[in-house]
């Protein structure tokens, strides 16, 4: 099995679509509200210059998503898979954000799910970039059963070195 960095995956809640070129303006309408930033090292993402440079680098990244509600069709945030490693049998899951109107109604959960069932197919280990402020999404991600293991400086595409923590679940510890 051959290992694709942007399948399409659904389940009852959700569908993730690769992220396309065309997807900027709706997908901008989700990130536009400066509350998903609040807590995110990157503050000002919610500015339409800003966000661009962000998508910018989702486009050339071969591992973005659209994430769609499947109740309503609409596109209701984005995430991506990155940093494959094939030596260390491992990659990233990041990049994640939702409108608001999503928060508390398991949409994080769900996707995650999806994407840990498809990626532990072709590796072991799957990390996580998480803000050393944001703690709603520190949060989350140990409601999968991921654990914090480090911190780092991360760059993103086009901004400054934020500190992050890093957090790693297994394939033996998922499900």
């Amino acid at each position: 099995m051959i290992f694709n960095t942007q399948p399409i995956l659904e389940n009852d809640k959700v569908i993730l679509y690769p992220l396309e070129e065309k997807d900027f303006e709706a997908l901008y309408t989700v990130a536009s509200d400066p509350e998903i930033w609040r807590q995110h090292p990157n503050q000002d993402r919610w500015k339409r210059e800003v966000f661009q440079v962000f998508f910018d680098g989702a486009m050339q990244s071969k591992g973005a998503f659209k994430i769609v509600d499947k109740a309503t069709g609409n596109i209701i945030g984005s995430t991506r898979i990155y940093n494959y490693d094939e030596q260390d049998n491992s990659l990233f899951i990041g990049y994640t954000f939702y409108a608001t109107s999503c928060w508390g109604k398991g949409i994080n959960q769900s996707v995650k799910a999806i994407m840990l069932d498809y990626v532990f197919q072709f590796v072991s280990k799957v990390y996580f970039h998480i803000g050393a402020n944001n703690i709603r999404s520190q949060i989350a991600i140990g409601r999968i059963g991921a654990e914090k293991i480090a911190e780092e400086e991360v760059t993103y595409f086009g901004e400054a070195p934020r500190l992050n923590f890093v957090y790693e679940i297994s394939k033996e510890n998922w499900g």
